[in-house]
């Protein structure tokens, strides 16, 4: 079976200001803007040391995370989704 992309996930979408302070000048699809974040994250050593799969944000990504200051991955997609139209 030959998984193929979903579309959606390809779709370019625009980027709150916010967002793209993070990632670079949108539309970006979502997969660019997750892979641009873990640029971003790694670039900046944002992983908790004790927890490589929390985010610990600074004051860019705090604003994308709506205030918070540690993240999962996977609540880091679903916030950052907010801010793609």
């Amino acid at each position: 079976m030959v998984r193929t992309a979903n579309p959606a996930l390809l779709k370019p979408l625009n980027l709150s200001a916010e967002l793209e302070a993070v990632v670079g000048k949108g539309p970006m699809s979502r997969g660019q803007v997750v892979k641009q974040i873990w640029v971003y994250i790694k670039a900046n050593n944002l992983q908790n040391p004790a927890n490589k799969r929390n985010i610990l944000a600074d004051a860019k990504l705090k604003v994308l995370f709506g205030g918070k200051s540690e993240v999962t991955m996977f609540e880091m997609t679903k916030l950052v989704s907010a801010h793609m139209k």
